[in-house]
């Protein structure tokens, strides 16, 4: 065997074992809570209420994905209300102009400060848990009354017990791949849901 069959035998083999451990870590996802991230959504999208999402790095991408899906992809007749979802990411001159001015911890809650109103709803994804920022944006709304989704790995972190409801990827510290594929296949989800839905909220 040479020495690039051997390699290619052993990315297969990766490839293999990296695919049968997210499936894993999928069938243990607690369907329950996915279906209460759902109600959170309705009930936003009935009461017109905004829905924030935010995160960093690879979570920021999945927060934008979120938004897009969430409220352009979902929205699928004019006479059925929007979800009207914004990523808290997307804004690169005010992100940098609160990093800047008031620090990198603050860039989520400044934003929230501006737009949040009563009833909104905040999505917060840490695969850790602990990102500063999103657990004080979480710290900011729970203290206004207003509801928390989590979407966690590891070992759910700071952020867990701040949130009404916690969709927990439950892996070791450190496995930010898995737990970001997941999050990504739950927006998916969701979003699916969303759409195959949409159309028959107009005769309920």
């Amino acid at each position: 065997m040479d020495s690039t069959e051997g390699r290619r035998k052993d990315a297969a083999r990766f490839a293999a074992g990296y695919i049968a451990y997210v499936s894993k870590l999928l069938s243990e996802l607690e369907t329950t809570k996915v279906a209460a991230f759902i109600e959170e959504l309705e009930r936003a999208r009935k009461g017109q209420n905004t829905v924030f999402i935010i995160g960093n790095g690879g979570s920021a991408v999945t927060a934008s994905h979120m938004a897009n899906d969430f409220g352009v992809g979902s929205h699928l007749d004019e006479e059925v209300p929007p979800i009207r979802a914004l990523a808290l990411t997307d804004n690169m001159a005010v992100v940098t102009a609160i990093a800047n001015d008031v620090g990198y911890h603050n860039v989520f809650v400044y934003q929230l400060r501006i737009h949040y109103r009563p009833g909104d709803l905040l999505v917060a994804i840490s695969a850790s848990g602990n990102s500063p920022n999103v657990v004080a944006a979480a710290e900011w709304v729970k203290k206004r009354g207003g509801k928390v989704i989590g979407l966690v790995g590891f070992d759910g972190g700071k952020l867990k017990p701040l949130c009404d409801v916690v969709i927990h990827v439950k892996t070791a510290k450190g496995e930010y791949g898995p737990v970001e594929d997941i999050h990504m296949v739950v927006d998916h989800l969701v979003y699916t849901w969303l759409r195959s839905r949409t159309p028959q909220q107009k005769n309920r």
